[in-house]
């Protein structure tokens, strides 16, 4: 399809008289000497950040442990000028229940026979109360990730805070600081029932208005609370107790042996 072949040429680009580029209005070969300068995140963080707890789980992963300077925290990183995320690409939501645990161990299977078995305690069997503990488990049910974009210095980063109430997980809204995340956190609303203080429409967006509880939380039944058909007799949309019952799927497998058994019969 033509749309498929646009180029990133389309993109205005401008040479001044220095022979400086710029790219959306921003000084790219400054920010190439600022990308070199500033390629350690952890060092600009250390000269930026000493105000704020924080840990590093990977190069570009950081935690912040102090909720209450939330709103401090992310506008320092968006107007900062040595770091300057000016873009959020997306908001996450996580729910680490069960984290680190499977409900099915594959590592023994062959192509001989069946090797996995099913743990009772695994998703969609407990609640988080009841759930075992993994080494890697993190404290806190509930926990969100922005994903930051650095244009002027050509960085990303990933910035997670987690929700201080299991029960009511909640963090203040980032509209202020990035409008694009408007529709993000309501997603991580909808999906994982994360609320977001003081956003200005914080509403369901991909389920429907009268769907029931957020189906990405591990804890959300595998078949649903309600199901969704439509009446002839009243021509709308009703809602009714879910009606299929919950099982739990055997894989199965399909060998050559078979089909020439059943061709010989």
């Amino acid at each position: 399809m033509e749309f498929c072949n646009l180029k990133i040429k389309s993109i205005t680009k401008n040479q001044s008289k220095d022979n400086s580029s710029y790219y959306l209005g921003i000084n790219m070969t400054e920010n190439l000497a600022n990308k070199i300068s500033n390629k350690n995140l952890k060092n600009l963080f250390e000269d930026n950040f000493k105000n704020y707890s924080y840990v590093f789980e990977n190069n570009n992963t950081v935690v912040f442990n102090d909720t209450e300077k939330f709103i401090s925290i992310m506008t320092h990183l968006k107007e900062n000028e040595k770091i300057r995320f000016e873009i959020l690409i997306d908001v996450i939501g996580v729910d680490y229940s069960d984290f680190g645990l499977s409900e099915w161990n594959a590592k023994s299977a062959n192509n001989k026979g069946y090797s996995r078995g099913i743990s009772k305690d695994s998703s969609g069997r407990y609640t988080y109360k009841t759930s075992k503990t993994h080494h890697n488990q993190p404290k806190k049910r509930f926990g969100v990730i922005y994903n930051l974009l650095s244009i002027s210095s050509n960085e990303r980063l990933n910035v997670k805070f987690y929700c201080n109430n299991d029960k009511n997980p909640s963090l203040p809204t980032v509209t202020s600081v990035w409008s694009s995340a408007d529709w993000y956190e309501r997603e991580a609303y909808d999906l994982f029932g994360i609320v977001f203080i003081d956003h200005p429409d914080l509403r369901r967006i991909l389920t429907d208005y009268g769907f029931i509880g957020h189906p990405l939380r591990k804890d959300f039944p595998l078949i649903g609370n309600v199901e969704v058909n439509y009446d002839l007799n009243k021509e709308r949309v009703v809602y009714q107790p879910v009606t299929i019952k919950p099982r739990v799927l055997i894989p199965k497998v399909i060998r050559g042996d078979n089909e020439k058994e059943a061709k010989d019969a």
